[in-house]
């Protein structure tokens, strides 16, 4: 991973993503870590091609959430 694109998830995309993790899944920030860092969103999103660091932190937020639910990784419509 390059320094410019990991530093878009890591310092930009990711907090927002676990922020919206804990303040709607009211769990505390070490569970909501762990469960993003494991989950096929984030396993997708860490690879650059998949382009889904285009997508807002809310939008990954409710691909992760459905991911939780069904266990699968649902990408939206375009």
């Amino acid at each position: 991973m390059d320094e410019k694109f990991n530093a878009i998830l890591s310092i930009a995309l990711v907090p927002q993503i676990i922020e919206l993790i804990i303040k709607n899944e009211n769990i505390n920030e070490d569970t909501a870590i762990d469960k993003f860092y494991q989950s096929k969103t984030y396993e997708k999103l860490e690879v650059e091609e998949t382009k889904m660091w285009h997508f807002s932190a809310l939008t990954l937020y409710h691909m992760w959430k459905h991911e939780m639910e069904t266990g699968e990784l649902l990408f939206p419509e375009e």
